[in-house]
This record gives structure tokens, C-alpha cells and sequence, in this order.
């Protein structure tokens, strides 16, 4: 009779349509965000990915270009000496020439052998200076390939320096998303925090200041024989009329959370530490637990409930509130909750 008075006596607007498209608005935006994040870093680690095997690749080029120009320093140097020991050859030459022709003309004698000897030697300059031309032209040529390798090198080396800048540059992309994501979450989680205490707000204003209700944390705690009989899981009419309250309240809530936020009601059956009891109906409070808290959500749905926003969990005996080995700790023990939380 007062929830009835109380009930006739609103006469001010609803406000909770409005408060349920806005929370459902936000989680739609972190599903989002997470797809984004989830797409942006599969992306960027294959892009890091490939370029990690291009700076593999290159060090490989550089290793290979580097032992080549090695070699052909090598060469250019053993023709160097081959040019020096021609040169020196060709000086020795042309100063025995020159020696000779000085003694055919001091002498006057014998001057059709040095001559002869004079030929000779200039037919043999005149081949060193052949040869000398050919291993100058190798030289020159070896200079060209040092040259063309040095600029291989060099571009190699750009390249390198570029690739790491990237990666360097997908990396920090890769930590300011994730940042920028967890702060989103961050704001989401608060939100739906703000609506959970709403929630329960309201359930408690509907359900009344009943002394087998309370709220533990983040969760809303109604005592299992409200809702069932000793070892059993079908809900009592009294237990059923209390769901009604319950889904009423729900059915308000979707309607105020954003779309956006992907959320849950999750009711959590919990019995005490003693054995069942019911010749066989339930093998273990485990099993019971679940089927109670499967009823409360079946009901829940019958009644309008969305059946994306429900999760059925059974907890046994295996999370008490009360350890001790009282009656009364196994009555608080013997309960069904509800938590509203993330999907």
C-alpha cells in the first residue's frame, strides 16, 4: 500500500528513457574504440612486422656490398704495385737507353750495336708503356665500381635510417592509441559505476528497507528463502513478486543506459557448505546454486527482460560471506545476487 501511494504521488517527468539511451550511447563508443584499437594495432604490428625483415634484409646487402668493396680494394692495390714495379721498370729502361746512347756517342765506336741496343730497349719501353696503360685503365675502372659500391652503400644506409625512424614513429603511434584507449575505458567504466549505484539505488527504493536485502560492494544481496524452498529451484510466488519489482527497475535501466555500453546483469546463486539434501535432484550445491540463479533470470526474461543483458553464474558454496559454522552464517550464505557489469 505505500509503494502504491508512493507510486501515485511521481508526478514529475521520467528521466530515465533519456539516462538509458546515453549509457547505451557509451558503450556502443567503447566497442568501438576497442574495434579501432584492436584493428589499428594488428595493422601497425604487421607493417613493424615487415619492416623488420626490410632492415634484415638490408643489413644483409650492406654486409655483402662491404666484403665486395673490400675485395676490390684489394685488387686496386695489388695493381698499384704492379704499376709502381712497370714504372720503375720503365725508369730503369729509359735510363739504360739514354746510357747507351751517351756511349756511342762519347765512344764513336760501335755505334750501329748501340743503336741496335737502343732500339731494342726503346721496342721494350714502348711495351712496358702498354702494359703500364692497360693496368692504368684496370685502375680507373676499379675506382668507377668503389665509387658505384660507396653510393650502393650510402643509399643503403638511408634506407636504413628511414626504416627505423618509422618503426620508431609506429611504435610511439601504437603506445598514444593504446594510452588514449585506456583512458576511454577508464571514463566508460566510471559511467557505468554511476549507473550500477542508480540501479541499485532504485532497487532498493522499489524493494523497500527489507532487513534480507543489502548491498556488498558492487553487488545487490537478497537472501535465497525470499526467493526458494529449502534444496530447491523453482521461485516461491512471494520470491516471483519480487522479481517483478526487480525487472521493472531493469527494464527502466536499459532504457537510460547509453548504447554504447555494453552491459550485463549477472545474478549469482551461492548456497551454504551443507549437502543438499534432496535425494538425488541436485548432485551438488553447485548444481542447485546454478539452477536457481538460471530460474531468476528465465523469470526475469519472461517478464521483458532483454536476454542479452542477463548472465546466469552458480558459486556453490565455494565464496561465503560468513565462514563460520553458525546458522546464521549459513543463512547469509544462502543468497542470490546481482551484479550489473561489463559484457
Amino acid at each position: 500500500m505505500a509503494l502504491a501511494r508512493t507510486r501515485r504521488g511521481e508526478t514529475g517527468m521520467n528521466y530515465w528513457p533519456g539516462f538509458v539511451d546515453a549509457l547505451s550511447t557509451l558503450i556502443l563508443g567503447i566497442i568501438f574504440l576497442l574495434t579501432v584499437f584492436v584493428v589499428v594495432q594488428f595493422y601497425l604490428q604487421q607493417e613493424v612486422a615487415g619492416k623488420d625483415t626490410a632492415l634484415k634484409q638490408l643489413n644483409a646487402q650492406i654486409a655483402e656490398l662491404t666484403s665486395l668493396l673490400s675485395m676490390e680494394k684489394t685488387g686496386k692495390a695489388d695493381l698499384d704495385s704492379q704499376l709502381a714495379a712497370l714504372r720503375a721498370t720503365l725508369a730503369n729502361a729509359e735510363s739504360d737507353r739514354d746510357k747507351y746512347k751517351a756511349q756511342a756517342d762519347s765512344a764513336g765506336i760501335g755505334l750501329s750495336a748501340a743503336q741496335g741496343k737502343a732500339s731494342e730497349m726503346s721496342a721494350a719501353l714502348e711495351g712496358e708503356k702498354k702494359i703500364s696503360a692497360k693496368a692504368l685503365s684496370q685502375v680507373e675502372i676499379l675506382n668507377q665500381q668503389i665509387a658505384a659500391l660507396r653510393r650502393q652503400l650510402a643509399a643503403l644506409e638511408e634506407a636504413l635510417d628511414a626504416s627505423e625512424k618509422s618503426n620508431k614513429e609506429s611504435q610511439a603511434r601504437i603506445a598514444d592509441l593504446g594510452q588514449r584507449l585506456n583512458v576511454a575505458l577508464a571514463e566508460k567504466v566510471q559511467q557505468l559505476t554511476k549507473y550500477r549505484s542508480d540501479f541499485f539505488g532504485k532497487l532498493r527504493e522499489i524493494l523497500g528497507n527489507r532487513p534480507d536485502m543489502r548491498i556488498v560492494g558492487d553487488r545487490f544481496v537478497l537472501q535465497s528463502e525470499v526467493f526458494f524452498d529449502t534444496g530447491k529451484a523453482d521461485l516461491k510466488p512471494e520470491g516471483r513478486a519480487e522479481m517483478d519489482k526487480v525487472a521493472s527497475a531493469l527494464s527502466q535501466l536499459e532504457g537510460q543506459i547509453p548504447s554504447d555500453i555494453q552491459w550485463v546483469l549477472r545474478v549469482d546463486g551461492h548456497t551454504d557448505v551443507r549437502p543438499t539434501g534432496t535425494a538425488g535432484l541436485f548432485k551438488s550445491n553447485w548444481d542447485l546454486s546454478a539452477a536457481r540463479a538460471i530460474s531468476v533470470v528465465q523469470y526475469l526474461i519472461s517478464k521483458g527482460v532483454q536476454p542479452k543483458r542477463l548472465v546466469a553464474a552458480g558459486f556453490g558454496e565455494f565464496q561465503p560471506i560468513d565462514t563460520g559454522a553458525t546458522e546464521e552464517a549459513y543463512r547469509k550464505n544462502r543468497r542470490i545476487e546481482f551484479k550489473l557489469t561489463e559484457r
